[in-house]
């Protein structure tokens, strides 16, 4: 494949061209933008704490304060970081019960409020005991919002830039990883040795949410779960101030049909179905019990692959890897590598995961961890047993900043896309819920542990710990995970109903039998027009 056809394939072509055809009301629309922004700022805090939590123990007024003696020793910071990701797995897994009861705006209320309450908690500890049970209060709400952020913009986005506007949140994320970093640094450099220093690392992200918790009052709340309550005119009302046309233009009125032919179809299930129902046939119904293993075996993949234990513990690693030019310098290539991974997520997202696909994404990604993991493995045992030469010594670094380019490639963007699509719309609050509670608390569980595999490993194994889990990631890849990319819910049911072994000839299939030639020698997909294809006129879109 050509730059050329990667380019013309990417989503950002995709959305240049939806952005020239819709209607221009519809996409520059104030209260469409502002609360797709308001609901994406959620996950600023999220990656913030990591950010943060990563390099705050170099502090000296942390050090002093909670009797730590070295923030690059992973030993005596596993706990700090490790123990805020039990209040994320608690926090994801009570979204399901809060949001489709409150909604998505009083719930972003409760989620910020728990959030700060924790940050309080966590600023004015006199001892680390205190510090801890706030780490948990303050993952309460960060998890919850990993639930609900995308969710709430996919729901009030129109089709055309539904992508565009859920990426949002995960470029949130990345700012808030590079603002912790840089935060801290300039809390090292310019205020003396005190708490003040670490105080306002995390008094920042607690101020940021306030503020957005003001701009709650000023956006939409989601059509579709006022559909769901029965709150019909106002559901109609916001949606045609969230698409800038009226209630009664044909789009809208097309859209408020599809909503609730939608809620129609599954409402006698759905009002019959307690949590034990749903739960039951998540776990029994062999189609979807294989999507619990894909959602579940990609997020603990993710994890195992090592990425973010090195950002958690960049400090750490870097000393390993003998950068030693003191404090001042290890936080700068902390915020550097939060900044590439940044920018490399934007690559992924635009013109990668459904450009490649999902599968040929993960091969790539996967594969360039394996490597950079091989070099670091050997890199990391030459050097415990003499010096070894400042090129070697740049090319593990330069192995960090690759590693997170294949990271950010397949396996952190796709398991979140695989949590969100994969699942049928009756079970996808209860998957989402399920899926996010297992990413967090398998995080705390390899946070916990990073210091145990760096010293049973005597370090350079872990590197190559890590490398094995690349290569169980890119075999489970080929054997069991399907191509999904562009295909119809009925069609991902069609494909996750069949044996799970095959997923690597199941794409060959697809490829062949699902798609016919679009006469620049590629191949295009052959679908029945739906309503949204369909012109006012009666006439198919083109």
């Amino acid at each position: 494949m050509t730059i050329k056809d990667i380019l013309r394939r990417s989503p950002l072509a995709g959305y240049g061209q939806a952005i020239r055809e819709a209607p221009r009301e519809t996409i520059f629309n104030r209260p469409l933008l502002l609360s797709a922004f308001v609901y994406a700022l959620g996950g600023m805090p999220v990656i913030w704490d990591q950010g943060a939590s990563s390099v705050m123990p170099s502090l000296p007024g942390f050090q002093e304060h909670f009797k730590i003696n070295s923030g690059a020793n992973a030993d005596e910071i596993r706990i700090f970081i490790s123990i805020v990701y039990v209040g994320y797995g608690i926090g994801a897994g009570m979204t399901f019960f809060i949001n489709d009861v409150l909604g998505r705006i009083w719930p972003y209320r409760l989620y910020t409020l728990v959030y700060c309450i924790g940050t309080l908690m966590a600023i004015f500890s006199p001892n680390t005991s205190v510090l801890y049970g706030a780490r948990v209060v303050q993952g309460l709400g960060l998890g919850a919002f990993t639930v609900s952020g995308t969710m709430s913009i996919v729901e009030i986005a129109p089709a055309q830039i539904r992508g565009l506007l859920a990426s949002w949140f995960n470029l949130a994320m990345g700012i808030g990883l590079v603002g912790a970093v840089f935060c801290t640094l300039g809390c090292y450099r310019h205020i003396p040795t005190s708490k003040l220093q670490y105080q306002i690392v995390m008094l920042v992200p607690m101020v940021y949410l306030a503020l957005c918790m003001v701009g709650t009052f000023f956006i939409e709340e989601s059509p579709r779960w006022l559909f769901l309550v029965n709150r019909r005119e106002e559901a109609m009302a916001g949606l045609s101030r969230l698409r800038g046309l009226p209630v009664d233009d044909p789009r809208v009125q097309r859209e408020i049909m599809e909503i609730e032919e939608d809620i129609n179809r599954t409402a006698e299930e759905v009002s019959n179905a307690s949590f034990w129902t749903i739960a039951k046939e998540t776990f029994t119904k062999a189609s979807n019990l294989r999507r619990v293993q894909q959602s579940l075996l990609t997020y603990a993949l993710a994890q195992l692959s090592g990425a973010n234990l090195i950002t958690s513990y960049f400090v750490p690693i870097l000393a390993i890897v003998g950068v030693s030019g003191g404090t001042d310098q290890s936080m700068f290539l902390s915020g550097m590598y939060g900044l590439s991974k940044f920018f490399f997520v934007l690559i992924a997202t635009f013109f990668f995961v459904d450009a490649l696909g999902r599968r040929k994404s993960l091969f790539l990604g996967a594969g360039m961890q394996l490597i950079t993991h091989i070099y670091l493995a050997v890199y990391v045992r030459y050097s415990q047993m003499g010096p070894v030469s400042e090129a070697a010594s740049n090319g593990a670094i330069a192995a960090l900043f690759i590693h997170a380019f294949g990271y950010g490639v397949g396996l952190y963007l796709l398991p979140y896309i695989f949590g969100g699509e994969l699942w049928p719309n009756r079970i996808r609050s209860f998957g989402a819920a399920l899926s996010q509670t297992f990413h967090w608390l398998f995080i705390y569980g390899m946070q916990y542990s990073m210091p145990s595999i760096l010293s049973s490993f005597h370090q350079w194994g872990a590197f190559l710990f890590f490398a094995a889990w690349c290569a169980v990631a890119i075999i489970y890849n080929f054997l069991m995970i399907p191509e999904v990319s562009g295909l119809t819910v009925e069609e991902i049911e069609d494909i996750f109903k069949g044996p799970w072994f095959n997923a690597y000839s199941t794409t060959r299939k697809t490829a062949i039998e699902g798609h016919c030639d679009d006469g620049e020698g590629g191949l295009r997909k052959t679908l029945t027009p739906t309503a949204k294809d369909v012109d006012d006129d009666g006439s198919v879109k083109h």
